[in-house]
């Protein structure tokens, strides 16, 4: 534990490294609670302070904005891949203990 990053720290990199894929495309699964997990393929548009947006492909050829949190990366209840290799791109999984 004398290494371990402070959780706001780790909100920090985070945001660094969504700033580094701005305009890329990711896939996104997020856990909405009540066994209901959406995944979706989208740009990641913009990286504010306390969240990100993501335009994701809905049907017909429409398009829709998410917005999330860091902390929901952090947590695991949103995840990012590589939409081509299925590779996770942030991995901030909460370590047993």
């Amino acid at each position: 534990m004398e290494n371990e990053i402070p959780p706001a720290n780790r909100v920090d990199q985070i945001r660094d490294e969504l700033v580094a894929l701005q305009g890329k495309r990711l896939r996104i699964r997020a856990n909405m609670g009540r066994s209901r997990i959406i995944e979706r393929t989208g740009t990641l548009l913009h990286v504010h302070p306390s969240l990100f947006v993501v335009e994701v492909e809905e049907r017909r050829g429409r398009t829709a904005r998410q917005s999330y949190q860091y902390v929901d990366v952090l947590t695991g209840t949103v995840e990012l891949f590589d939409p081509e290799t299925g590779e996770r791109l942030i991995d901030y999984t909460p370590e047993e203990q």
